[in-house]
């Protein structure tokens, strides 16, 4: 059995009590005291977030965005210095090998961040692609560390931590978009993401550095009531935003046509890997379509529940429990588009041999006020 990688943050969980559980390759905490509080943290105040398992492929060279152009299935061409766009990279048979966030830092300089489950194979396949390409490719996912500071608060939190210099910068920094500047007087790679449906800063730094960074966004938080979080809550966040998960919603098995994301190479001319597959299918109309339910029930189905409509099986849950923001249970399923489902529709759920009554809902459950 191979053993687990530890975080660089690894001993701060430790000294917070946090409890361990394994995503992909790493040891992450799953929750510190009570995933609940930590959930109603971010949507209310802040929560902090270690994502040093996700990964960080730098992709350099004149080439650079023509080549992420032919291997993902977004056109990187005309994407903005510090701007950063949502993609996914897939096998010849349109089947998604990983949904990735890539960063544009200059004409010829981006940071591809994967999930960290796929950074390997992410990893291999870039790789593979890069023949006849200039391009250089560094993989720097051992070597540096990802937090996240996610909640109304974020920015009020972080900002008094940024260099003068860059404060307003920071403040100003559009969703999806990132810049370099010193946080508590570590270098960083700021980006204004996230995965919980509400404002937040995603901050790289070196392994080094990631400690005291911790430390100080968690003095720096401590009168808003900052919480540290763990996957637990990420994952419930991450639902009622309606934000997809690989080896939940995405996987091998479905095209970006099936998960949604057919506008991404709607108007692409450029060839990519691919690229067949997803527009013949793009054109046929996906088969099964990720879809949001949700009960008036206190039972909350769970990832494989069968859902039915009448006597017919209609597709599966892929992700779903209650929903602590909303207070009843949510769940995304993929569904048959066959069906012919809209929002308001009956459906039934197979939960342990019982069916119970769900809704079909449109996405995201919660939504942020702006």
């Amino acid at each position: 059995m191979t053993e687990l990688l530890n975080s660089p943050l690894h001993a701060e969980h430790e000294k917070l009590g946090a409890s361990f559980t394994a995503f992909g390759p790493w040891n992450m905490p799953l929750k510190y005291d009570n995933e609940l509080e930590e959930h109603r943290a971010v949507r209310n105040s802040a929560g902090l977030f270690d994502l040093s398992h996700m990964g960080e492929i730098w992709v350099n060279g004149e080439d650079a965005a023509k080549f992420l152009s032919y291997s993902f299935i977004s056109d990187l061409t005309n994407l903005k210095v510090g701007k950063a766009k949502y993609s996914m990279i897939c096998a010849e048979d349109g089947g998604i090998i990983d949904d990735l966030i890539t960063y544009r830092l200059d004409e010829t300089k981006f940071l591809v961040v994967p999930n960290a489950g796929n950074a390997d194979v992410v990893w291999e396949a870039l790789n593979e692609r890069a023949e006849g390409f200039d391009v250089d490719l560094n993989n720097e996912s051992r070597d540096v560390a990802m937090i996240a500071v996610q909640g109304p608060k974020a920015a009020e939190i972080l900002i008094p931590l940024v260099e003068d210099t860059k404060q307003e910068a920071v403040m100003e920094l559009p969703y999806y978009a990132a810049m370099t500047g010193k946080v508590a007087r570590k270098y960083a790679f700021i980006c204004r993401t996230g995965y919980t449906g509400e404002d937040g800063f995603e901050l790289i730094v070196y392994n080094s550095d990631a400690p005291e960074l911790w430390q100080e966004l968690l003095k720096a938080g401590a009168e808003y009531d900052i919480r540290p979080c763990g996957l637990a809550a990420r994952d419930s966040l991450r639902l009622e935003a309606g934000m997809p998960l690989y080896g939940n919603e995405l996987s091998r098995d479905i095209t970006p046509v099936e998960a949604g994301m057919a506008r991404a190479f709607a108007k692409k001319e450029a060839d990519f890997v691919g690229a067949d597959v997803m527009r013949q299918r793009a054109e046929e109309g996906p088969q099964v379509a990720i879809t949001g339910l949700v009960s008036e029930q206190r039972r909350a189905a769970r990832a494989d529940s069968e859902v039915f409509v009448g006597e017919t099986k209609v597709g599966s849950v892929t992700s779903g429990q209650p929903s602590p923001t909303l207070g009843h249970p949510v769940a995304i399923a993929l569904l048959d588009t066959s069906a012919n489902l809209q929002a308001g529709d009956a459906v039934e759920v197979d939960i342990r041999g019982k069916r119970y009554p769900f809704t079909v809902a449109a996405l995201p459950f919660y939504k942020r006020e702006k």
